[in-house]
C-alpha cells in the first residue's frame, strides 16, 4: 500500500515521457488525452488548496492571532466569490466579472506600480561602483536607460544600436544559459520524482 503512490507516479511519468517522443498518431492521441486529464487533477488541486486556505485562516480567526482581521476578510471573500460564481456564473457581465474588473484589477495595477519603486530602490543600492562587476553593471544600466529613450539618439546615433546589441547578444546569451539550467533542473527533479528518490510530495522527507 505504501508503494502505491510511488508506482502510480512512476507509471504516469514514464507513460507521458514516452508518449511525448513517440510520433505515432495513436500515441499522440493518448498523450493529448492524458494532458486533458490534468485539468481534472487541477480542479481537485484547486479544491484542496481552497480547503487548506480556509483551514489556515479559520485557525487564525479562532486563536485571534496577529492579523486575524485580514483572515476574516479572506474567508468572507472566498465564500462570497464562490457563491456568486456558482449562482450567477463567471462570464462577462456577471457579479464576479464586475468584482474582478473593479477590485482585483486595480489592486493588481497598484501592486505593479509599487513594484517599480521597489525595483528602483534595489537598483540604487545594487548599482554602486564598489567593484569591477558592480561598475560594469552600473555602466550597462546607464547605457540601456539612456539608449532606450528619445534623448539617447540625440546624444549619439549609436546608442540605440548599442542597446540592441546588448539585448540581442550578452543578454540573450545569459537568458539562454539560465533557460538551459532551468530545463536541466526540471528534468532532474522530474526524474527524481518518477524514480521515487524525491518523496516530499507524499508528505514526508
Amino acid at each position: 500500500m505504501r508503494r502505491g503512490p510511488l508506482l502510480l507516479t512512476f507509471l504516469s511519468g514514464a507513460a507521458i515521457a514516452a508518449l511525448f517522443f513517440i510520433p505515432h498518431y495513436r500515441a499522440q492521441a493518448a498523450n493529448s488525452m492524458l494532458l486533458e486529464w490534468t485539468l481534472v487533477v487541477y480542479a481537485f488541486a484547486l479544491i484542496l488548496g481552497s480547503i487548506s486556505l480556509w483551514n489556515s485562516h479559520a485557525r487564525k480567526v479562532r486563536n485571534r492571532a496577529e492579523g486575524w482581521g485580514f483572515s476574516v476578510v479572506t474567508l468572507v471573500s472566498l465564500l462570497a466569490i464562490t457563491a456568486l460564481g456558482v449562482w450567477k456564473g463567471v462570464g462577462e457581465g456577471t457579479p464576479v466579472d464586475w468584482i474582478y474588473n473593479t477590485v482585483n484589477s486595480p489592486l493588481a495595477s497598484t501592486m505593479f506600480a509599487l513594484l517599480a519603486f521597489v525595483i528602483a530602490s534595489a537598483a540604487f543600492r545594487a548599482f554602486r561602483a564598489r567593484s569591477v562587476e558592480a561598475t560594469l553593471l552600473l555602466v550597462t544600466a546607464i547605457v540601456m536607460m539612456i539608449g532606450r529613450v528619445s534623448i539617447g539618439e540625440l546624444i549619439s546615433h549609436r546608442l540605440p544600436g548599442i542597446t540592441e546589441w546588448l539585448l540581442d547578444v550578452p543578454n540573450l546569451a545569459a537568458k539562454r544559459a539560465i533557460a538551459i539550467g532551468v530545463g536541466l533542473g526540471a528534468v532532474s527533479t522530474a526524474l527524481k520524482i518518477i524514480l521515487g528518490i524525491e518523496r516530499s510530495y507524499l508528505g514526508r522527507s
